[in-house]
């Protein structure tokens, strides 16, 4: 019998287990009568599993597994990378200037390209591009601290925001363009579409 059928068998034998009468479950005690459904359930499962042919990798095996806990794959993503660990760059060029920066995410086209820092989080097509010292860093939406060079701390979600900050630390924007001219500015909270828009240096 195939594996179809082996499945239905255990799908119907768990479901009879499971509706056992009201009246047998009074007779006993309910903590051991779970107990023991369980335990048979889990019975039956095991011996299933233990059927099965060996899982095999897939096939191809997929590639952009790299030393230190890298993760890489598209063109000249994490490039650079000498000692590095745990990043994951997918996308072309993303990370692709990182040498020795940790825990970073770029997941699009140029995603921290010029990134050596730590702990940035980058989604979407250009994000945090220029970002190059700037460190603990998330955005995501295409463009969103795209001039981020030395800035920190900053949280950017939507398109372009925080766009064209470059040193400014510990901004808050939500919103497509929410404080898109904001340059040197810290500490800045924008909500919404357009937020703090023209704020530049407060």
């Amino acid at each position: 019998m195939g594996d179809r059928g082996t499945v239905a068998r255990i799908i119907a034998t768990i479901r009879m287990i499971l509706s056992l009468s009201h009246e047998e479950e009074k007779s006993q005690n309910p903590v051991y009568m779970k107990t023991k459904t369980l335990s048979l359930v889990l019975f039956l499962l095991l011996a299933y599993f233990s059927t099965l042919p060996t899982s095999q990798a897939v096939s191809p095996p997929p590639d952009g597994d790299y030393p230190g806990g890298n993760t890489a794959e598209g063109h000249n993503a994490l490039l650079s990378l000498t000692a590095g660990t745990y990043n994951t760059a997918v996308g072309w060029f993303s990370l692709q200037s990182n040498l020795t920066g940790n825990l970073n995410t770029g997941i699009g086209a140029g995603t921290l390209l010029a990134n050596t820092a730590d702990n940035n989080t980058a989604t979407g097509a250009g994000t945090l591009l220029n970002n190059t010292t700037g460190a603990n860093n998330t955005a995501a939406g295409v463009f969103a601290l795209f001039d981020n060079t030395t800035g920190g701390s900053n949280t950017a979600t939507g398109f372009a925001t925080l766009g064209n900050n470059s040193t400014g630390s510990f901004n808050t924007a939500n919103g497509a363009n929410a404080l898109l001219s904001n340059t040197t500015g810290a500490k800045n909270t924008g909500l919404g579409c357009q937020a703090l828009f023209e704020q530049h240096h407060g």
